[in-house]
């Protein structure tokens, strides 16, 4: 049986984070946002001295990296050292940008959300999908509008609707028709991860936004 990969370290994992993980992209970038004053916060993948800086000024108590585990990431050994190192509470839960979101990891972040203690990050790789969507997950699991989860997909973080990832718009645009019923009813009876998919991918996109997110911003 092959022997479990390493994670990088030193300098080894700085290298890797900056130049392949394009962390050199977010030294000045941290793509911040306050989903909810003192309970919930959102970032790009944070290098170790910004999660530190934000631990201290907000009081970060939990970090739920929506990237998962990646072993061979520096920017995750990094970042998962200096949560340890801060005592902090680190949960990997993984969803994916370009993807119909996964009842079963919706599911399993609420039960995150119920039993993390706050105040909380999210962060993906970038900001702008991943954090946007889970962001808005939980705006819904504290009952505020569907309008509001939507409007975490933005723009100003980076999300680009006319692509790919225009899916996790669908997404909130799929429950905003069956609204008011409770988000966490509708996603056990009636949501459809394939029906959102096929309808999704019939649909004209730009061409120009994926070549965007794929090609030019290297969006996971």
């Amino acid at each position: 049986m092959p022997a479990a990969p390493t994670p990088p370290s030193g300098r080894t994992a700085w290298l890797n984070s900056l130049l392949v993980d394009h962390a050199i992209l977010r030294v000045g970038w941290r793509n911040w946002g306050v989903v909810a004053p003192g309970r919930l916060y959102r970032s790009n993948h944070p290098l170790p001295w910004q999660l530190r800086e934000a631990a201290q000024r907000h009081g970060l108590r939990t970090v739920i990296n929506l990237r998962g585990h990646r072993v061979d990431c520096g920017s995750d050994a990094l970042g998962r050292r200096e949560a340890q190192r801060l005592g902090l509470a680190y949960i990997d839960a993984p969803f994916e940008s370009r993807g119909a979101p996964h009842k079963d990891r919706i599911l399993r972040l609420a039960g995150i959300f119920a039993d993390a203690p706050e105040p909380i990050l999210l962060h993906c790789k970038s900001g702008a999908d991943r954090a946007g969507l889970a962001a808005g997950l939980w705006l819904l699991l504290q009952g505020r509008p569907v309008e509001q989860a939507m409007a975490q997909l933005s723009l100003k973080h980076g999300h680009v609707k006319q692509g790919k990832t225009g899916i996790l718009d669908a997404f909130f645009a799929l429950y905003a028709a069956a609204a008011p019923k409770p988000f966490l009813d509708w996603l056990r009876e009636d949501y459809d991860e394939a029906a959102l998919r096929a309808d999704f991918l019939s649909r004209q996109r730009k061409p120009w936004a994926d070549v965007l997110v794929d090609r030019v911003l290297r969006r996971e």
